[in-house]
C-alpha cells in the first residue's frame, strides 16, 4: 500500500530538496575549483614537507561524482530513515539492470547529470533529485551549480526557476506564462528540437546511433524533403545532459525532446518539474498509427522520452491538442529506438 503525505509534510521535503541540491552543487564546483588549479594541489608532511599530492582530470571527476551521491544519500538517510534511495552511482556498481521503483516513498538522484561537460568545464551539468511516489515523480530539483540556477517543483504547488533565497526573483514555469506560448502551426517547422548522440556509438546500420541519425536529419530537412518526412524545424539543440534538456522544455526555452536510452535518475526530476509546468511527456517511439494511437503519459523506467514544452490554447486549439499534435507530426519523422531493459 502506497504511503500518503499531507501537504506540509511534502512542502518540507521540498524544501529540503531544494536545500539539499545547493549543498550538492557545492561539490562540484570544489571539484571545479580543484581541476582549474585554486585547490587541486595539497602540501602533505607539514610546512616544508615539499611532497605535493595531485589527482588528475577524470579522478576527480570520478571521485566528485562519488562524494556527492554519498553526501546526498547520507543527508537523506539521517532526515527520512525509512526512503528508499536510488542512485546512478550505487546502481551502476550493482550487476542488475532492473527497474526498482517500487510503490514506496523513493528518492531518485543523479550527483552528477552532464559528465561529459563537467570533464569538459562546459556550464550544462547539474544535480538531479527527485522524490518518487507509486512510481510518480512528485517533486524534482535541478541544480545548475557553474550558473547558479535551480529548477523545481512539488505536485500543485508549481514549477519554478530559481528559489528565490540568494537575493534573485522565483519565476514561474514555463517562463512565458501569461498566457503561455502557443505551439507553432505547422510544427515541427519553427519548433526547436532538442535531442542527445547518446552512449551507444555503435556503427552499425539499423542500430541506435543510425537511427538517431536518420531521426535528426529528417526533424531538420527542408519540408517535402526526406520522403515527406521533412520538418525544417528551427533549430537543433544538444546540451549532454538529458536533466537539463527537460528542465528548459519546461522552461519553454525548447519546445520538442526526443531521446532514448535514458535512465530513471536521468529524467525523474525533469519529468517532476515539466509535468507541473504543464508539458507532455509521453514514449519516444511511434506507434503503428502516429497519426490516431492514444497518447499515454510514459511511464519512469521505460527508457524512451518524447517530450512536449507547456503550450497556450489558440483559436480552435486548446494546448493540450496542440502538444498531442506536434507529439504525432514527431512520431510521423522518428525512428524506432531499441533500449528495452528488464523489469520496466
Amino acid at each position: 500500500m502506497a504511503q500518503t503525505f499531507s501537504a506540509s509534510e511534502l512542502k518540507q521535503i521540498y524544501d529540503f530538496a531544494l536545500d539539499l541540491g545547493r549543498r550538492a552543487g557545492r561539490i562540484l564546483i570544489e571539484g571545479v575549483e580543484k581541476r582549474t588549479g585554486d585547490v587541486g594541489e595539497r602540501e602533505e608532511g607539514g610546512v616544508g614537507g615539499g611532497q605535493r599530492e595531485k589527482m588528475n582530470a577524470v579522478d576527480i571527476v570520478t571521485q566528485t561524482d562519488l562524494d556527492v551521491e554519498a553526501f546526498v544519500k547520507g543527508e537523506i538517510e539521517r532526515v527520512y530513515p525509512g526512503h528508499k534511495f536510488i542512485g546512478e552511482e550505487t546502481y551502476s556498481a550493482g550487476s542488475s539492470k532492473e527497474y526498482l521503483i517500487d510503490a514506496s516513498p523513493t528518492w531518485v538522484v543523479d550527483p552528477l547529470d552532464g559528465t561529459v561537460n563537467y570533464t569538459h568545464l562546459f556550464p550544462m551539468f547539474c544535480v538531479s533529485i527527485a522524490f518518487v511516489l507509486n512510481h510518480v515523480p512528485i517533486i524534482g530539483v535541478i541544480y545548475q551549480p557553474l550558473l547558479d540556477t535551480t529548477y523545481s517543483s512539488l505536485v500543485g504547488y508549481g514549477a519554478w526557476q530559481d528559489d528565490g533565497k540568494v537575493g534573485g526573483k522565483r519565476k514561474r514555469l514555463p517562463l512565458v506564462n501569461g498566457p503561455k506560448a502557443v505551439l507553432p502551426r505547422e510544427a515541427p517547422k519553427g519548433c526547436i528540437f532538442s535531442c542527445e548522440w547518446g552512449k551507444d556509438r555503435r556503427d552499425t546500420a539499423g542500430g541506435n546511433m543510425w537511427r538517431k541519425v536518420d531521426s535528426f536529419v529528417n526533424m531538420a530537412a527542408e519540408i517535402g524533403g526526406r520522403g515527406g518526412k521533412g520538418g525544417m524545424v528551427h533549430g537543433m539543440r544538444s546540451l549532454g545532459s538529458a536533466t537539463l534538456d527537460l528542465a528548459y522544455i519546461a522552461a519553454g526555452s525548447f519546445d520538442i525532446w526526443w531521446e532514448g536510452g535514458c535512465w530513471e535518475w536521468d529524467v525523474a526530476a525533469g519529468i517532476a518539474i515539466l509535468r507541473e509546468a504543464g508539458g507532455l511527456i509521453t514514449t519516444a517511439n511511434p506507434p503503428a498509427n502516429p497519426e490516431t494511437d492514444p497518447i499515454e503519459e510514459v511511464r519512469l523506467g521505460s527508457r524512451l522520452y518524447l517530450a512536449i514544452r507547456p503550450a497556450g490554447d489558440s483559436e480552435g486549439e486548446t494546448g493540450r491538442q496542440a502538444q498531442e499534435r506536434v507529439v504525432r507530426e514527431t512520431w510521423k519523422r522518428v525512428r524506432a529506438l531499441d533500449y528495452a531493459r528488464p523489469g520496466a
